[in-house]
């Protein structure tokens, strides 16, 4: 089951994409058809770890989040159809759990890049969005139960990168021609992570 998301960042991200929106429609315009842009945005990243050896059963109820944030550039070759590359930083989620009596805490460190093909459906000012996806990534997962063990406390450090494909799911609205702003849910498929998926506020500026 998925876990929901901060109420208080939610609020936010609404709230900001509810201001883009209320810019006065005699500014507004449909925006370029086809072309460049680039952009940026900030998310709220939830996870819960799933599939890691050694600590597996002491901590795969526990879930947790962090701010996020990516840059990117894409190409529209039409209002409908485009590519985009993206560098994807999802921050520093941390937890504490309680194993056989022992306190502990983790801490999982997560970037990389991200390549997807975006369709999307304008509705004049509006426009309704979905992509597919990979995020080639580098992960981090330290684990330290208080002073426990030959480590004291120490008990796992683990370094690896791989892929997980992604989709999402968007509502944004263009306007002054070329400003496009998005609220964005982004899942991914990380094989030692669950539940994981991101709450993207961006703001993308269309030459």
């Amino acid at each position: 089951m998925v876990a929901p998301i901060s109420s208080c960042r939610i609020h936010s991200l609404l709230v900001l994409l509810a201001s883009f929106a209320c810019v006065p429609l005699a500014n507004a315009q449909e925006g370029n058809e086809s072309g460049p842009y680039v952009g940026a945005g900030y998310g709220d990243f939830n996870v819960k770890i799933d599939d890691v050896d050694q600590i597996d059963d002491a901590i795969k109820d526990i879930d947790t989040d962090d701010g996020a944030w990516k840059a990117f550039f894409g190409w529209r070759f039409n209002p409908y159809i485009a590519l985009e590359v993206d560098y994807i930083d999802l921050g520093s989620p941390r937890g504490e759990f309680n194993a056989s009596g022992t306190i502990g805490d983790y801490t999982l460190d997560l970037s990389g890049a991200g390549a997807y093909a975006i369709g999307s459906i304008p509705l004049g000012i509006f426009e309704l969005s979905a992509k597919v996806g990979y995020y080639f990534h580098d992960i981090t997962i330290d684990v330290d139960w208080d002073n426990a063990g030959s480590g004291n406390g120490d008990v796992l450090d683990t370094d690896d990168s791989g892929e997980a494909f992604t989709y999402g799911v968007g509502a944004g609205v263009t306007f002054l021609e070329h400003i496009n702003a998005k609220l964005e849910y982004e899942a991914m498929d990380i094989d030692e992570l669950e539940d994981t998926y991101i709450l993207w506020l961006t703001g993308a500026w269309r030459f």
